[in-house]
């Protein structure tokens, strides 16, 4: 299934953490999880809980059944159980005060992962564990490694890239499609109900559309959106007039595409190839950049909770170290859900499985490559910027126009 972006939704706005500031804003509490030199691995083999709010199952599970079979010795199985991002930290939460701590591993998003460091329910990796896991960490690519360091050394990135924004659309419909956001406003005036994004607390392209246009605007700063964001926010509420109502997750605006009830919805490079490849979108869609955009980076974090064995803790970061390892990133092109895909260096999609392999070379756009390093690509906005942005773009300017 495509990805789902995993949004914070109405428990955005209370979320107060920067993960740039998380070594500030986190407490030390629990119990004092061993240091790197008292770890050893288990002498029979543990059974783990994995939590995924991020949607990433599809991208991480082929690597962690790898792990199982190669070493069946330190892990037997992993229950693999999906949640809510907005729930997933008060989870954690009762289950540390309780003293029970039945969950080993979170896949999260940037929002999930913040508001878990506020409440100082998850495990710091970095420094402590440098040992089993920075020789890992070394090999990020660029952009992931700047991912990372906004963790403040709180998780690790899993798979990376998905960039946006991109307007997508069917050739049939749309001629020429808009260069410039300017001719995006004239054309959703031409085609008043036919452009569509969805709610950014819930969705990656729109969050990759209204976060990119800051960069195109030429705002005075696009990592504030309160004091930062003027001409985005008089843009946005000018484009409103013209769009008939904002769904609660992209789906929905791949569908109506595909169905002809609109003509153009924002995109990404993830989704582009991930809905074409299991058939949400027509395979003949046809994508487009904003000229002077910047691409708004994403990525898949792995957090290991408080409070969890030291035997379950010394397999997780075992498994960690393999889930970096080159050979099983290959397995993260996947059907082009995160593309590129591959957080770590040297990974080439002849690495990847066949059918990965099959799938990007079929879905995949050559333009991509060229247009990818045409633009400079920018994180994302801290957690607190985002769920300031979640909450005026809900008031401002889709809250009553919103559809789930």
């Amino acid at each position: 299934m495509p990805r789902l972006f995993r949004g914070i939704a109405a428990a955005g706005a209370a979320v107060t953490v920067v993960m740039t500031m998380a070594a500030c804003g986190a407490s030390s509490g629990g119990s004092t999880p061993p240091s790197a030199g008292k770890l050893s691995m288990p002498s029979s083999p543990v059974t783990l809980n994995l939590v995924d709010v991020a949607g990433d199952t599809q991208v991480a599970q082929p690597m962690i059944n790898a792990y199982i079979h190669a070493h069946p010795q330190y892990l037997s199985k992993v229950n693999f159980e999906t949640g809510d991002a907005t729930q997933i930290v008060s989870k954690l939460k009762a289950q540390q005060a309780a003293g029970v701590s039945q969950i080993d591993i979170v896949l999260t998003g940037n929002d999930a992962l913040g508001l878990g460091v506020d409440q100082d329910v998850y495990q710091k990796l970095f420094p402590a564990y440098k040992k089993q896991l920075g020789s890992s960490v070394a090999n990020y690519q660029p952009g992931a490694m700047k991912l990372f360091q906004m963790t403040q050394g709180y998780a690790t990135v899993n798979d990376f890239g998905d960039y946006g924004p991109l307007l997508e659309y069917l050739p049939g419909s749309v001629s020429s499609p808009p260069a410039t956001p300017a001719q995006l406003l004239d054309w959703a005036r031409q085609h008043p109900g036919q452009f569509m994004y969805a709610d950014p607390a819930n969705s990656g392209p729109g969050r990759a559309f209204v976060q990119g246009l800051p960069y195109i605007l030429g705002d005075s700063n696009p990592r504030d959106p309160i004091n930062g964001w003027s001409k985005t926010w008089a843009y946005l509420q000018q484009l409103g007039k013209y769009i008939a109502y904002y769904p609660s997750g992209t789906t929905d605006t791949m569908t109506e595409l595909a169905n002809g009830s609109r003509k153009l919805i924002a995109s990404t490079t993830g989704w582009d190839i991930n809905a074409r490849a299991i058939g949400t979108v027509p395979q003949g869609a046809k994508v487009s950049a904003f000229g002077g955009t910047s691409w708004i980076m994403d990525s898949s974090y792995i957090a290991v909770p408080k409070g969890i064995s030291a035997d379950h803790l010394a397999v997780v970061l075992n498994l960690i170290k393999w889930m970096l390892s080159p050979q099983q990133q290959a397995k993260a092109y996947d059907t082009g859900y995160m593309y590129p895909g591959p957080a770590v260096k040297g990974v080439t999609l002849s690495m990847a499985p066949k059918a990965d392999q099959q799938v990007i070379q079929k879905f995949g756009r050559p333009e991509y490559q060229s247009l990818l390093a045409k633009y400079p690509a920018v994180p994302p906005l801290s957690n607190q910027a985002l769920a300031q942005m979640f909450d005026k773009w809900a008031r401002v300017i889709g809250g009553k126009k919103l559809k789930s």
